[in-house]
């Protein structure tokens, strides 16, 4: 009779603990396209499949800005996710003391020892690691190779001059039917600072030095960028102003390039798979005008995995970030989406993709002619959304190509004395 109640007690105890992990429930806050989710919930499917007692929930914005102004409003409740997908925004929330440092996990839950050292580096901030790379991506022109191809034009050199890129961009115009563009008002997509920033870093005027807290960057040099998009928009090499503005470029559902308005446009490399399973058309990459001769392209941490400092599961969504970050099994779903892998194991699992080898190779023309990354202007969500209203001010012929390079300093120097 005691054997046989102590066998059920051990039953029920077993039970409970069973019962007891399946409530352990992580939420998971990242931006993305309809690919990136699809992916994303077969690298959740596995993790569950392998952590009975952990249960992943999903929390999923199209683009950066849905996803912060979100994110923030959950934070400033308390009611925060666990696992939050981060940018280049990283500092400003650690800056706000609400990301929780993860090096007590490295060696443990975190397997750091696989991963590139300058990526956890990059997610290093005053000592303390808060931010795990999900990859490194590059800024990079798209072009649909297909739609070229079809209107009997060459294709675009991965590398070229301003003056080079602009007679291309003349030449394509001729062949291109009526209503579809060469080249996407990339100065007009919601994530217009990165243009911005690659032509600072292409004059030799960087944005920001965070060591000194100063800006290179004049009136004059903002105004020169505006004037570039200007003479684009005046010669038909770009959409106007009112055609490019029903574009919003938060992912490849609202992208000009995948409507087949546009041959040319901007995405980062790891939004390549995305982009491409949105059209049947062929997509490929190619350089930033004058790359080769500046080195003003750069290789960045695509996204970072962070924890919420009031998660009540931390070691669970470490746990899950190791996966998403070392699992081979993981790499496999993911591919390149958030970023070419930084960690050894996951890069053994292999490029299976034709978009992940295009990534790759993209990467082996344009990493040499890249340099360190600008550091980022403080409160960088506010500069990117500013900078925006700013151009569309231009655009439309509201102000100035003058009064517009004003303001554009005038903002960067609010933000950095703010």
């Amino acid at each position: 009779m005691k054997r046989t109640s102590l066998a059920l007690l051990i039953i029920l105890m077993s039970a409970a603990m069973v019962f007891g992990q399946q409530q352990i429930t992580i939420r998971w806050a990242y931006w993305g396209s309809e690919s990136r989710v699809k992916r994303s919930q077969e690298a959740i499917n596995l993790f569950e499949a392998a952590n009975p007692g952990i249960k992943v929930n999903p929390e999923i914005s199209g683009g950066t800005g849905d996803h912060f102004n979100k994110v923030d409003t959950q934070l400033a409740g308390g009611s925060g996710p666990d696992i939050i997908q981060m940018g280049g925004n990283i500092n400003d929330y650690v800056k706000r003391e609400v990301l929780l440092p993860l090096e007590k996990y490295a060696g443990t839950i975190l397997n750091t020892a696989v991963i590139d050292p300058s990526a956890i580096e990059s997610g290093t901030i005053d000592g303390h690691l808060y931010g795990v790379s999900t990859g490194v991506t590059m800024p990079a022109l798209v072009y649909n190779k297909s739609l070229i191809q079809r209107v009997g034009a060459p294709l675009p050199k991965v590398s070229m001059t301003y003056e080079e890129f602009r007679n291309y961009l003349v030449m394509l115009k001729s062949k291109l039917p009526s209503g579809t563009y060469p080249m996407q008002d990339i100065g007009a997509l919601s994530s217009n600072s990165t243009p911005f920033g690659y032509w600072t870093r292409y004059n030799g005027t960087p944005l920001y030095n965070a060591a000194t807290k100063t800006t290179a960057v004049r009136p004059a040099d903002a105004q020169k960028y505006l004037e570039l998009f200007k003479d684009y928009r005046n010669n038909g090499l770009i959409p106007p102003a009112d055609i490019a503005a029903g574009y919003a470029e938060t992912n490849a559902d609202t992208s000009m390039v995948i409507a087949g308005k546009a041959a040319i446009g901007f995405i980062w490399t790891n939004q390549l798979a995305g982009y491409q399973a949105a059209t049947t058309d062929e997509l490929c990459l190619m350089e930033f005008p004058g790359a080769a001769a500046t080195k003003a392209l750069w290789q960045a941490p695509s996204q970072f995995y962070t924890v919420n400092k009031n998660s009540k599961h931390p070691e669970e969504a470490v746990k899950f970030i190791n996966f998403l970050v070392n699992s081979p099994e993981a790499a496999k779903v993911l591919g390149n989406d958030r970023g070419a892998s930084a960690s050894a194991t996951a890069r053994a699992a292999g490029a299976a993709d034709i978009n992940d080898r295009k990534v790759l190779e993209y990467l082996d023309v344009a990493g040499p002619h890249s340099s360190k990354e600008t550091d980022h202007v403080p409160n960088d969500t506010e500069f990117n959304s500013t900078l925006f209203l700013i151009y569309q001010k231009v655009a439309f012929g509201q102000i100035s190509t003058a009064a517009g390079g004003q303001q554009i300093y005038d903002l960067i120097v609010r933000l950095i004395k703010k």
